[in-house]
C-alpha cells in the first residue's frame, strides 16, 4: 500500500523546511507553517523503516478535531487543514520543553516507578501504587526537546526556570494551558469511554508573542488512553488495561529485543504486522473521535498534497 514517508516539495515563498520525527513543516515566508504528517512511525526516539498506511492521516485529523474542540479555553497555531494529511498554521517560536502529564502512573512514570524511584522531573509520585493505578492528582514531568535523532529527556520545573529555558511567567502560562488541557481531553475521553491516561502539548510563541498551543494534540502518538468499561476490576485483579495508543508498538520492539539503545537492531517489519498497526490505528481514530474512519485516496500521495496545498496558498 502506498504511504508517504517523506516529501519533497518546493511551495511558493517557501523559505526552509523542518524534518521532525513524523512530521515534515515548510516554513512559508517566515508567516505560515505547512505542516506534513507523514507515514513514518516512532518508538523509543527513533524512526522505524516501514510507514502506515493512513497514519498521518489518523494523526493530523484526530490532532485537528481536538484543535478545534479545545481552542475556547487555550488558544492555538492553526489557520487550516487543506489536505487530510496537511496543517497549516501560524509561524510561531516553539518553547524547547514538551509539558508532559500524567493522571495515572503508566508508561515510563510506571518504569522508573518500578526501579524503585519515587521522584520524576523533580515531583514526587506517593508510595504504595500498582502500575496505571490512578495518581492523587495529575502530575507534570515535562521533558527537553530533543533535535531529531536525540532522546527527549526528563527534566524538573525547577531546572527549567534555572536554567532560563523557559521565563517563570511564560512557564506558569505552559502550567495552566497543560492542566486546562488535560482536563477538556479527559472529560471528552470518559464521554466515548475511555480514559485519557497521558499525553504531551507542545507550545510556542506567535510574532506577537501570545503563547499558543502547537504540533498534536490527544493523538495515539502523543497521548496513551484506556477502555473505562472494566478498568477498575482490571487493576483489582492485577490484569493488563485495554490500552489505545503507541505503547502496543513499543511492546512488540521490546519483545523483539530494541528500546532504542545503542547498538540494538530494529526488528523486520513485514507486512502482515505493519497492516495489522494500520488497522490498530483506525481503531484508535474512531474510539478517540467516535466517528468512522473515511480513508483518503492513497494513490499518489505527494501529488494529492501538493495540488491542495497550492490551492490553498493561492487563496
Amino acid at each position: 500500500m502506498n504511504t508517504i514517508t517523506t516529501t519533497n516539495f518546493n511551495f511558493p515563498n517557501q523559505k526552509s523546511v523542518y524534518r521532525g520525527k513524523v512530521r515534515e513543516v515548510y516554513n512559508i515566508n517566515d508567516e505560515f507553517l505547512v505542516m506534513v504528517a507523514t507515514d513514518r512511525l516512532s518508538a523509543f526516539d527513533v524512526v522505524l523503516p516501514e510507514g502506515i498506511p493512513y497514519k498521518g492521516q489518523i494523526l493530523n485529523q484526530i490532532a485537528t478535531k481536538f484543535m478545534e474542540l479545545t481552542q475556547d479555553i487555550v488558544p492555538n497555531w492553526l489557520i487550516a487543514t487543506p489536505d487530510p494529511n496537511v496543517a497549516v498554521g501560524h509561524l510561531c517560536e516553539p518553547f524547547k520543553v514538551e509539558m508532559v502529564i500524567r493522571g495515572y502512573l503508566s508508561g515510563h512514570a510506571a518504569r522508573e516507578y518500578a526501579l524503585g524511584k519515587r521522584t520524576i522531573c523533580g515531583v514526587t509520585m506517593p508510595e504504595g501504587l500498582k502500575e496505571n493505578d490512578k495518581f492523587p492528582t495529575p502530575i507534570i514531568t515535562p521533558t527537553t526537546k530533543a533535535d531529531n535523532g536525540s532522546h527527549d529527556e526528563d527534566i524538573s520545573r525547577e531546572l527549567i526556570l534555572a536554567n532560563e529555558i523557559v521565563s517563570e511567567e511564560d512557564y506558569l502560562v505552559l502550567e495552566k494551558y497543560t492542566r486546562d488541557l488535560y482536563q477538556r481531553g479527559t472529560e471528552i475521553a470518559a464521554s466515548r469511554g475511555l480514559i485519557l491516561v497521558d499525553t504531551k502539548y507542545e507550545f510556542g510563541k506567535t510574532k506577537e508573542g501570545k503563547i499558543v498551543l502547537i504540533d498534536e494534540i490527544h493523538t495515539p502518538d502523543s497521548s496513551r488512553y484506556f477502555y473505562a468499561d472494566g478498568y477498575q476490576e482490571r487493576q483489582d485483579n492485577n490484569e493488563e488495561q485495554k490500552q489505545l495508543s503507541k505503547e502496543f508498538v513499543r511492546r512488540w520492539l521490546i519483545e523483539n529485543g530494541f528500546q532504542g539503545q545503542e547498538g540494538q537492531q530494529i526488528p523486520e517489519m513485514n507486512q502482515e504486522y505493519i497492516t495489522s498497526v494500520s488497522e490498530r490505528y483506525i481503531e484508535l481514530y474512531e474510539n478517540i473521535l467516535g466517528d468512522k474512519f473515511v480513508k483518503a485516496d492513497i494513490s499518489n500521495i505527494d501529488e494529492r498534497i501538493e495540488k491542495n496545498v497550492l490551492a490553498f496558498l493561492k487563496k
